[in-house]
């Protein structure tokens, strides 16, 4: 080889290495208003697995990076994340000065507040976790408070008797009655009770002050750590604002004689902050019997600090007082002794009270997120109620009280933290939840609400611990894992006073969990999620002496998930989903004793939608079917009464008109519940409810705001639910009739309102 040839080929050679060496990306984060550096920012290269975290400076590197363009990703808790194009250049570094702007979001998690329109990909943990905004709750009328949720896809709220009590909540195959798989809380709070005198994970949401809601997070399924009791079916967070963007004075005023008003506003202290709010509403109901509900509620929250260490302080009251229309059977409607809105017992009703206190405090710095929340609260509810008349006591009828009083008791800590494991991105949560329930309650059969007898009165007490362990890694730039596992320990202890056993039992269950994100292509990502879960049985059947209750039932569950915002406006997700329950006793509150379930199987598909095709235009389509029978070779039939078969919940929203229309906004919307089997051989069925609600609103200038909302516009004649059971009706067979019983949907209301904000 000659001088001059060996001379070039060293030269080329070189030129080819320094070619392919690496270079470095460096750079500092900080805050876009107080300029002020930025710990604890997470720094992702997209399409790769390199990534770091900001240092105490705000300073991060990526070194080693192969030449080549890149898009660079921050994100930090309380900030909304930014991407940037970045190109490395082979052994040379690529400084950045990067600004993060402060955006709300729901401290101690990574939903942001804006809403369903917000892009999850690369975010949330399956297809089924999301949250709903305040601006979503804006764009629909709310019949009821607990309709908060009909937000969630696939969800359906009804009621069965007056307003002041429980809400049904109906979702993935489910009637979940009043809370007993569906695990509700509200600001970490939670909201279902354990042992409760009327069922099981009674979860009573008309405290609720919906103006006052900041979001809603949602997560179905048993594949989240942070989910414990209740929570096989889904678990909803409710958030209030800790500063609201405005005060509210709210006056509302329709039909069957509601009324309402709310006021709230900002209290500033120093540089704290004060929500309070007081609300009060009447209501007598379309029935015959005035439903008669006045309800106070009041609020005081106290806010310091901000995204990144704060403090917030809430009290909360709520007194509700009602007539009950229960359901009422076919047969008196169709023999003319009632009408659609008639009563059997004129007197059925109730009262409620709640009063809370709790302490939320979190920190977030270098070294991770910290949030520990403490409450306490008072709970009563006196309910008298007659679902079968004079079946067993033909004398003086069925009626029945149920009385509970309890303290609640509990805590909650979390941490968690950002490292880097074996070069990749890995976030870590640890946290346990303690709860004690001091319940004192009875069951008692009663006339004109005056007690005849107890049939059974205990004082229970309930304890459980549950630590859990979650860890989310990112091992390439489209593959990431969420693996979780949750211990729960629960004592049981009953003394019971008359009629029942005491006992005390102790039982504990491990819930594994398993996610796969595979993606984002195109703005698109896959899901795999597997888990484990329980709810836990009312205390008093798992003490009795007698076929005792399972303590945890244990549930298992998978799903496969696609979600995907590749259309410009468009959240669209798909799921596809299976849920096992185990063998189970429940404790059935109206007749103080145990009722046997066979185990089961559910699974069904969940298609949900939200578009603006423009800024003024906002559609959404939620649909969601699914399939649930029992698994055993019941003699009875494998139908599984009450399960949730078919929804539809979809509408338009005009808002933010330009022109002659700029000060006007509506929308319509329409609410399909499928018909469901209601006995186990599937020989009666309900029929199928839809209704349109519509509302429409003028702004009249900057403060003050006209509104007229519609509920069930078109009058349809159709059931809040139907239940088929054995009543009996004066001179009627002493044996009783089984027979369809009802609880009609209201019918067309018209509900005006005006508000003025300051």
């Amino acid at each position: 080889m000659s001088l001059r040839l060996l001379f070039f080929t060293i030269c080329l050679a070189a030129t080819i290495t320094r070619a392919q060496e690496p270079g470095r990306i460096s750079g500092t984060v900080s805050d876009s208003t107080s300029g002020e550096p930025l710990a604890g920012v997470v720094v992702l290269l997209a399409d790769t697995p390199l990534g770091t975290l900001s240092n105490s400076q705000g300073r991060f590197e990526l070194p080693r990076v192969a030449p080549g363009a890149y898009i660079l990703q921050l994100s930090l808790v309380g900030y909304a994340p930014i991407s940037r194009p970045v190109q490395v250049r082979a052994g040379g570094e690529t400084a950045l000065d990067l600004r993060l702007s402060s955006r709300p979001i729901h401290l101690g998690e990574t939903l942001v507040q804006a809403g369903r329109l917000t892009n999850l990909v690369g975010i949330a943990a399956s297809a089924n976790q999301g949250v709903v905004g305040a601006s979503d709750l804006a764009l629909r009328p709310l019949l009821r408070p607990g309709e908060v949720v009909e937000n969630i896809p696939g969800v359906i709220v009804t009621q069965h008797s007056g307003s002041g009590k429980a809400n049904q909540y109906f979702m993935r195959g489910f009637n979940l009655d009043h809370g007993t798989d569906l695990a509700i809380s509200v600001d970490g709070v939670p909201i279902n009770m354990r042992s409760h005198a009327h069922g099981q994970g009674y979860a009573d949401l008309n405290f609720l002050l919906p103006e006052l809601v900041a979001g809603v997070d949602f997560r179905k399924g048993p594949y989240y750590a942070e989910v414990g009791d209740f929570g096989a079916a889904g678990a909803f967070e409710i958030r209030y604002y800790d500063r609201l963007p405005a005060g509210l004075v709210h006056l509302e005023a329709g039909q069957v004689g509601y009324a309402r008003a709310l006021v709230a506003d900002n209290a500033a202290i120093g540089s704290d902050n004060l929500v309070w709010a007081g609300a009060f509403e009447r209501n007598d109901g379309p029935w015959d019997l005035s439903e008669q509900a006045r309800k106070l509620d009041g609020l005081l929250r106290y806010a310091r600090g901000n995204e990144l260490r704060g403090l917030t302080l809430s009290a909360a009251g709520y007194h509700n007082d009602w007539n009950a229309t229960d359901q009422v059977p076919q047969r008196a409607i169709a023999a003319g002794l009632i009408d659609r809105w008639g009563y059997i017992d004129p007197t059925d009703g109730g009262t409620s009270r709640r009063y809370a206190l709790s302490a939320d405090w979190h920190s977030r710095s270098a070294a991770g997120t910290w949030r520990i929340l403490a409450y306490a609260l008072r709970y009563d509810l006196d309910l008298y109620s007659n679902f079968a008349y004079f079946l067993d006591d033909p004398e003086h009828g069925d009626q029945f009280e149920q009385r509970d009083r309890r303290w609640i008791y509990g805590a909650q800590a979390t941490h968690s933290w950002t490292t880097m494991l074996g070069g990749r991105l890995s976030q870590t949560a640890l946290g346990v939840g303690l709860r004690y329930d001091d319940i004192d309650n009875g069951l008692y059969h009663t006339e004109a609400q005056i007690r005849l007898h107890p049939v059974t009165v205990n004082q229970i007490g309930e304890f459980d611990a549950g630590p859990y362990l979650q860890n989310q890694t990112h091992w390439t730039g489209w593959f990431r894992t969420l693996a979780g596992l949750r211990a729960d320990f629960f004592h049981f202890q009953v003394h019971n006073t008359f009629g029942g056993h005491s006992g005390t039992e102790v039982a504990g269950t491990l819930s594994p969990k398993l996610g796969l994100v595979f993606g984002p292509w195109c703005d698109t990502e896959l899901y795999l999620s597997g888990g484990l879960g329980f709810h836990s049985n009312d205390a008093r059947g798992v003490t009795a002496k007698i076929d005792p209750a399972t303590p945890l039932p244990r549930s298992k569950g998978a799903e496969v998930g696609l979600r995907t915002a590749l259309v410009p406006g468009l959240q669209s997700s798909l799921s596809l989903w299976l849920l096992d329950l185990k063998s189970e006793l429940l404790w059935v509150g109206d007749a103080g004793s145990n009722e046997a379930s066979g185990p089961t199987r559910r699974w069904g598909v969940e298609l949900a939608n939200f578009y603006t095709p423009a800024p003024w235009l906002t559609l959404d389509a939620d649909c969601a079917w699914s399939h649930a029978r029992y698994t055993d070779e019941a003699p009875e039939g494998k139908y599984v009464p009450q399960a949730l078969a078919g929804t539809f919940d979809g509408g338009l929203a005009v808002h933010d008109l330009e022109g002659s229309l700029a000060d006007l906004h509506g929308g319509l919307r329409l609410r399909y519940f499928g018909p469901r089997s209601l006995t186990q051989d599937n020989s009666v069925r309900s029929q199928a409810t839809t209704l349109v609600y519509a509302d429409l609103g003028y702004k009249v200038n900057a403060r003050w705001t006209l509104g007229v909302n519609v509920f069930n516009l078109l009058d349809t004649e159709a059931s809040d639910i139907d239940y088929y059971y054995t009543s009996r009706l004066p001179d009627e067979a002493r044996s009783g009739v089984d027979d369809l019983h009802t609880h009609p949907a209201e019918p067309r209301v018209f509900r005006l309102s005006v508000s003025a904000r300051f």
